[in-house]
């Protein structure tokens, strides 16, 4: 079943306005058992000004479930082996937050092996071959790669949206070559190594040369010839950690085969049950005013 004409989802980077809220918001706000819901709250004002702003028909939100059991933990133990574990009272808040979004209507998407991004990315995949636009809501560079015709970026916070050509002006590389060039500067955040010495001004440089990754490996001795600053130790580098390199691009390609809805009713953004929605914001302690905005929903 293909989508009506100017049908678009909604695909929700969940994590980082979570985030967001449990860092921005007091620790005063708490449920009816005491807990903090400040990240709560917060994320549900974000859903509720997504909801008006984008008046979405489809939408999904996904969530990272799999800080420590992601398929790329089997490929390298030490992915994310930097972060610390979300702390139990956080842990907590997740779980609310999913509550709220399926209680306003919008698809919960979450797996202990796939994180939001190979969601999302799946998602974008089904969605793409059925003609349904794609929006990412999310500021995250990863998701460049996904980029494409019927596929935008949404930076909600700052209201920025990009396409391709975004993507291009904002990292220096194509859509396509977006995994090879986090690849060969890595991620700190990830703990994705990469090439060391090689930043995002160099890896841009050298694969607008050789295109791909795999090129750049496999002619790494031309990078000694090339009018760039360093450009001898850059093609050392490269023949010394061509390895660190290949694993690094293992990581940093979003997979399209995580578990996802197949068809857009999957997708489709049901009406909210009043009594369900009632329940939840006096667990959590949402007052009138948030509870009418819902309302206005419908």
């Amino acid at each position: 079943m293909s989508a009506e004409r100017g049908t678009s989802a909604y695909l929700v980077d969940a994590s980082i306005y979570v985030f967001r809220a449990w860092h921005s918001i007091p620790s005063d706000f708490t449920d009816v058992d005491g807990h903090p819901v400040n990240a709560v709250h917060g994320f549900t004002r974000f859903l509720l000004d997504l909801l008006e702003r984008a008046k979405p028909t489809h939408a999904a939100i996904c969530f990272d479930e799999s800080l420590t059991s992601s398929f790329r933990n089997a490929i390298y133990p030490d992915y994310k082996a930097n972060r610390e574990m979300p702390p139990e009272e956080l842990h907590r808040q997740f779980a609310y937050c999913r509550e709220v979004a399926a209680a306003l209507g919008m698809t919960v998407l979450t797996d202990s092996t796939f994180e939001a991004d190979d969601l999302i990315g799946s998602a974008v995949s089904v969605l793409g071959k059925i003609d349904c636009h794609s929006v990412i809501v999310s500021a995250d560079k990863d998701f460049g790669q996904l980029i494409g015709d019927a596929v935008e970026q949404w930076d909600f916070s700052r209201d920025q949206r990009w396409n391709a050509q975004g993507v291009k002006q904002r990292l220096g590389v194509h859509p396509e070559q977006v995994a090879d060039f986090l690849a060969l500067m890595g991620d700190a955040v990830d703990n994705i190594p990469g090439i060391p010495g090689i930043g995002a001004k160099t890896a841009a440089v050298l694969l607008s040369h050789f295109g791909t990754l795999d090129a750049l490996l496999s002619r790494s001795d031309e990078v000694a010839f090339l009018r760039m600053r360093g450009a001898a130790s850059v093609s050392a580098r490269l023949r010394e950690h061509a390895a660190l390199a290949t694993l690094s691009r293992r990581l940093t390609g979003i997979a399209l085969d995580a578990p996802v809805p197949l068809d857009l009713d999957g997708y489709a953004r049901k009406t909210p049950d009043d009594a369900v929605v009632a329940e939840l914001f006096e667990r959590i302690r949402l007052g009138p005013m948030t509870r009418a905005r819902v309302r206005a929903l419908v």
